[in-house]
C-alpha cells in the first residue's frame, strides 16, 4: 500500500500550523498539529521530527520546571513544620504530577503506535528510542515506590536499544548519538543514582568522538561540538561529586538536550 506523502510535504498545513504554534510559543497547540502529522503512518522528515520533538519537550519542560519548584517550596514548607501549607502545596504537585503523566503517556503512545513501527532508518529508530527513554525518564523524576522502578526500568531498556542501533547505523560524531550518550548518562546519574556508571559512558562517547573527529560534517559541527562540550561539562561536576560524596549534587548536572539535527 502507498501512502501519500502529499500531506506530508513541509509547506502542508498542519506543519505549517506547527511552525506557527511554535512562533507564538502556544507549544500545546504545536503538539496536536505535529501528533496528527505523525499518525499518518510515514515516516517523518527530519524537519517534521524536530518539530514534534520541539513541541514535546517544550510541554513537557514548562511542568518539569513547575514540579521542581514546587517541591523546593513543599520541602521549605516542611522543614519549618508549616502542615497546612503542606497539604496545600502536596495537592498543588499532584496536580502538576498527574500533567506530567498525561503529557508523557501521550508521547509514548505516539512513539510506541506509530513513530517507532514506521521509522525505517537507523537515525530515526535512535532519535524515537532516545525520545521513549527521555519520557520514561521524565515519568521516573516524580513517581516512586513501582512507579518509579517501572518507569525507569522501561527508560533503560529504550536507552539501551537506542544506543545499540546507534553504534551500528551512526558515526561516535553524529550529534543524536551524542545528544543519547548525554541523556543516557544522566538517566544513570538522576534516576539511578550511579555516577560511576554515568561519569563511564559519557567519557566513552567524548572519547569515540574525539578519535574520530575527522568524520564530523560541516552540517552537523556546531551540534556536535555543543554536546561534547556538556558531556566535558557534566563529566568535570560528576567526577566533583564522586570525590566529595557528601557535597550536594550541583544543579548543573543536570545538563541534557533535545539532540536535534542541524537545519
Amino acid at each position: 500500500m502507498t501512502h501519500e506523502r502529499e500531506n506530508q510535504t513541509p509547506n502542508n498545513k498542519k506543519v505549517y500550523m506547527a511552525k506557527l504554534a511554535e512562533q507564538a510559543e502556544r507549544y500545546d497547540e504545536m503538539v496536536s498539529y505535529m501528533k496528527d502529522v505523525a499518525k499518518l503512518g510515514v515516516e517523518l522528515t527530519v524537519e517534521e521530527r524536530n518539530l514534534l520533538s520541539v513541541a514535546y519537550k517544550n510541554v513537557i519542560g514548562a511542568r518539569r520546571a513547575s514540579w521542581r519548584i514546587i517541591s523546593s517550596i513543599e520541602q521549605k514548607e516542611e522543614n519549618k513544620g508549616n502542615e497546612t501549607q503542606v497539604q496545600k502545596i502536596k495537592a498543588y504537585r499532584q496536580k502538576v504530577e498527574t500533567e506530567l503523566s498525561e503529557v508523557c503517556s501521550d508521547i509514548l503512545a505516539v512513539l510506541d503506535e506509530h513513530l517507532i513501527p514506521s521509522a525505517e532508518a537507523g537515525e530515526s529508530k535512535v532519535f524515537y528510542y532516545k525520545m521513549k527513554g527521555d519520557y520514561h525518564r521524565y515519568l521516573a523524576e516524580f513517581a516512586s515506590g513501582e512507579r518509579r522502578k517501572e518507569a525507569a526500568t522501561q527508560a533503560h531498556e529504550a536507552y539501551k536499544h537506542a544506543t545499540d542501533i546507534a553504534q551500528t547505523d551512526l558515526a561516535p560524531t553524529h550529534p543524536i548519538r551524542l545528544g543519547l550518550a548525554l541523556n543516557f548518562s544522566v538517566f544513570y546519574y538522576e534516576i539511578l543514582n550511579s555516577p560511576d556508571r554515568a561519569c563511564h559512558l559519557a567519557k566513552q562517547a567524548f572519547d569515540d568522538a574525539i578519535a574520530e573527529l575527522d568524520t564530523l560534517s560541516e552540517e552537523s559541527y556546531k551540534d556536535s561540538t555543543l554536546i561534547m562540550q556538556l558531556l566535558r561539562d557534566n563529566l568535570t561536576l560528576w567526577t566533583s561529586d564522586l570525590q566529595d560524596a557528601e557535597g550536594e549534587k550541583p544543579e548543573e548536572a543536570k545538563q541534557e538536550v533535545e539532540a536535534e539535527e542541524s537545519k
